[in-house]
């Protein structure tokens, strides 16, 4: 069983950085796209930033320029370097992955980042 387990979570004063990291088990990494999610109270889950297998990356409009998304296939973790956080950042951030064999996604627990103003 694919196992995702997000760390780095917490609270955080506005303008402050945060960085989340995802160690993944059983998942053929290198191969699958890599992505952070986010919910807020109230709000649909949605789409932070996301790795391919090859490096590409994209964003949420909300946080380009602020967030940055790595991967290190050699330690099968995904990290999310968080800056200039502001309120609106507050949410769960949910680690995601999508296997390259069987196309089946995966998620973790999720880890609460609050970003106090």
């Amino acid at each position: 069983q694919v196992q995702l387990v997000e760390s780095g979570g917490g609270l955080v004063q506005a303008g402050g950085s945060r960085r989340l990291s995802c160690a993944a088990s059983r998942l053929t990494f290198s191969l699958s796209t890599m992505a952070w999610y986010r919910q807020a109270p109230g709000k649909q889950r949605e789409l932070v930033a996301a790795i391919t297998n090859s490096g590409s990356t994209n964003y949420a409009d909300s946080v380009k320029g602020r967030f940055t998304i790595s991967r290190d296939n050699a330690r099968n973790t995904v990290s999310l370097q968080m800056n200039s956080l502001k309120p609106e950042d507050t949410a769960v951030y949910y680690c995601y992955a999508k296997s390259a064999l069987t196309h089946v996604d995966f998620w973790g627990q999720g880890t609460q980042v609050t970003v106090s103003s």
